[in-house]
C-alpha cells in the first residue's frame, strides 16, 4: 500500500522524531480494543510541527493527484483526520468535508459535515489504519450521500491482514505515506529500538491479539 518509498521513510523518522510514534515492547499501551500493543500512535501531534505537517500535506497532495487524479472533494474520517484532510484540501484547492462516525442525535443529524453533491468524486484521507473498519464505515456514509470513491490515503498502516482484505474485498484503492514494517527498519536504523526489541514488535504485528498473554 506504500506509494513511494522515499516518503515512506521520512514519514516514519519524522512520526518517530516527534512521538508521535511510540514504541515499547517492554511496557505496551493497553488499546480500547483491550489488545497489549508495543506502538502507539497518535498522528493528532503531526498539527503541532509545522515543518512535519507541511511534508505531510504536500505529500499527501503531489500522491494523491499522481495516483488517483484530481477529485472533487477531500474527505477526512472523524476525527483524526480533520486537521491533516483540510491541510490537503487546501493544499489542493479543493472542498473539504468530513465524516462522523456515525449520525449526530440531534439538529440536522448528518453524518458528513459540509457541502457534498451527489456525483461528485472523493478521496478519502485518514490519520491510521488499524483493522480498516471505520474508514470503510465512512466510505459507505459517503457512497451513500452519492459521492464517487476515488480511493483513500492514509499517514500510516499496521498492515493486518484483516485491513488488506476488507480493502480489497471491497475494491478500494488505498495508499498510506508510511507502514509498519518501514517504521521498525526507521527505528533500527535510527536506534530507537534494539535488534533484540525487534523481534517482540514483529511478533506482535503477526498475532496482536494473543501477544504478551
Amino acid at each position: 500500500m506504500i506509494f513511494d518509498i522515499n516518503t515512506a521513510e521520512k514519514t516514519a523518522e519524522l512520526l518517530l522524531q516527534i512521538n508521535a510514534i511510540k514504541l515499547n515492547s517492554e511496557s505496551p499501551f493497553t488499546w480500547a480494543s483491550g489488545w497489549k500493543s508495543p506502538i502507539y500512535c497518535d498522528n493528532r501531534v503531526i498539527l503541532s510541527f509545522p515543518a512535519v505537517r507541511n511534508f505531510v500535506k504536500e505529500a499527501f497532495a503531489k500522491q494523491i493527484e499522481k495516483k488517483f487524479g484530481k477529485p472533487n472533494v477531500i474527505a477526512g474520517v472523524a476525527t483524526g483526520a480533520i486537521g491533516i484532510g483540510i491541510l490537503v484540501a487546501e493544499c489542493m484547492g479543493l472542498p473539504f468535508v468530513y465524516v462522523r462516525p456515525e449520525p449526530k442525535k440531534h439538529g440536522r443529524q448528518n453524518q458528513i459535515e459540509g457541502f457534498l453533491q451527489k456525483g461528485q468524486s472523493v478521496v478519502v484521507v485518514e490519520d491510521l489504519i488499524s483493522t480498516g473498519g471505520s474508514s470503510l464505515q465512512a466510505i459507505e456514509a459517503l457512497k451513500n450521500a452519492g459521492a464517487t470513491i476515488k480511493g483513500m490515503a492514509a499517514i500510516f498502516s499496521y498492515g493486518f491482514d484483516v485491513s488488506v482484505n476488507r480493502f480489497r474485498e471491497s475494491n478500494l484503492e488505498v495508499f498510506t505515506l508510511s507502514n509498519y514494517d518501514t517504521l521498525l527498519k526507521e527505528a533500527v536504523a535510527k536506534k530507537y529500538i534494539s535488534v533484540e526489541e525487534l523481534s517482540s514488535l514483529e511478533d506482535w504485528r503477526k498475532n496482536p491479539a494473543d501477544w504478551k498473554k
